[in-house]
């Protein structure tokens, strides 16, 4: 077993980490900026060092920085979190080529997942269903031409390298294909330093479903009860949930099934998830793999009883993993609220500055605060909005739901502002508690009626909200 782990992260993932490590008796070294020199995961850490200024290409991207912390600290191995470096290829070729371990994936199957193309072609070959489209990269705008052809329009045009957007545009009609290609090319190319580009055919109406997968270095695999993670601002996910409404034991046979065939094809060692789209006919398309812990694993760590981080721990040091198939049971039903310190009246822009007071709801049965903040800590504008995770347990979905709300309502914090109120209408709203909902519900629907209700209570025409 390890005897000292770096974790090359901050906030509450950070946060996350250094506790199960601290509860397996392993040493954890912090890496900081000098933005973050008072940031609870540094007061928790066994050792901490100072990698740089506060822009994250200054400090937590800084890959020689990293990794001199790392042999500095005689650390055996580096648990990346998410974000971040987690799943830069180079950065684990280059952790393992000095003889540090990495808890993840190997860079060839990152580099490989990592490619939006090569994945899904990848997948298409290990028999997993994926989204119609391309066979591998598009060259010019008569091959994405004879695809939208055969598929039908609307498409959608990706950078085979891409995340968060960037490279990406939809393409409703033929006359606009070539310059949304050309327009996607250059993005793809100034973002990534990769042009290259794949098409998928548009899904409407569809919900986002994933399945968390965890295999050991011998081949032993087991995956946990999908996620639906469809309520979504911009690609970034608000509230996640576990099991899916909708979703028969069957078909979560059958998505294991999938997960199995498509990480036994690329002898995947680790955690991962895989994420899918689900049609309204129930059949699942392979969208991409993230090869990293996720954001929202605390609602299958409740729903299972499990700790991903120390299986995740104990894989990387070589270790068959404790559990089987049969031992991942459901309990009841877990969803997650993320909080964010933003503003959503005011199109959710960043809220900055030091909290001069702060109340979670900590305790009880079912409940869980995930932070990386104290009272009087210091929201800096460097980094990502989300500030907590508040994550509850009951028997069924509808309790689970009261319950997070009642979590909201207790929740205080002075001195900055969060999506705390939207969260809450939001969990009040009559289409999420019937669980009809999709992808595009919030930026469709929900928001534009929120919007609407907080314009008509400002100029009181309308109540307060």
């Amino acid at each position: 077993m390890f005897k000292k782990v770096l974790v090359a992260n901050r906030g509450e993932i950070a946060v996350r980490i250094i506790r199960t490590l601290r509860e397996m008796g392993i040493q954890s070294v912090a890496v900081y900026s000098t933005a973050d020199k008072d940031s609870l995961h540094v007061k928790l850490a066994d050792e901490a060092v100072a990698i740089g200024g506060p822009k994250t290409q200054d400090s937590y991207l800084d890959m020689n920085n990293i990794l001199s912390a790392a042999l500095l600290t005689g650390a055996d191995a580096i648990h990346p979190g998410y974000g971040f470096l987690s799943e830069n290829e180079m950065f684990a070729e280059m952790v393992t080529a000095v003889g540090i371990k990495w808890i993840g994936p190997s860079s060839d199957v990152i580099a490989l997942m990592g490619n939006k193309a090569q994945a899904r072609e990848a997948m298409r070959k290990a028999g997993v269903p994926v989204i119609p489209g391309s066979e591998g990269f598009v060259r010019n705008v008569a091959e994405v031409e004879a695809i939208a052809d055969e598929v039908g329009y609307p498409i959608l045009l990706k950078a085979a390298a891409g995340g968060g957007g960037k490279g990406m545009r939809f393409v409703y009609h033929q006359d606009e294909l070539a310059s949304q290609f050309n327009d996607a090319q250059n993005e793809a190319q100034a973002a990534f330093g990769d042009d290259q580009l794949y098409v998928e055919k548009v899904m409407t109406n569809v919900r986002h479903i994933e399945m968390q997968i965890m295999r050991d270095q011998a081949g032993h695999m087991v995956y946990f009860p999908e996620r639906n993670c469809s309520l979504q601002r911009k690609n970034q996910k608000l509230i996640e949930e576990t099991p899916a409404v909708g979703v028969s034991q069957a078909q979560r046979d059958e998505l294991g099934a999938i997960a199995k065939k498509a990480v036994d094809a690329i002898d995947y060692e680790n955690t991962g998830t895989i994420e899918f789209l689900e049609d309204t006919d129930g059949h699942f398309y392979f969208m991409e793999m993230n090869t990293r812990i996720q954001v929202e694993h605390p609602v299958t760590e409740m729903l299972v009883n499990l700790d991903l981080i120390r299986l995740q721990i104990l894989v990387a040091a070589g270790e068959d993993l404790p559990v089987q198939q049969s031992d991942i049971k459901m309990n009841g039903h877990v969803i997650e609220a993320r909080i964010n310190a933003e503003v959503p009246e005011k199109g959710f822009l960043p809220s900055t500055g030091t909290i001069t007071n702060l109340y979670w709801p900590n305790g009880g049965l079912g409940s869980r605060i995930d932070t990386g903040i104290y009272n009087h800590d210091k929201i800096q504008p460097f980094y990502d909005a989300m500030i907590g995770k508040v994550i509850a347990q009951d028997h069924t979905r509808d309790l689970a739901v009261r319950k997070l709300r009642r979590m909201l309502s207790e929740i205080e914090i002075d001195g900055i502002e969060t999506n705390r109120n939207f969260q809450l209408d939001l969990l009040s709203d009559e289409h999420f508690n019937s669980g009809d909902f999709n992808t595009t519900y919030i930026e469709d629907y929900f928001l534009p009626a929120w919007q609407k209700q907080l314009e008509e209570a400002s100029d009181g025409s309308g109540t307060s909200i």
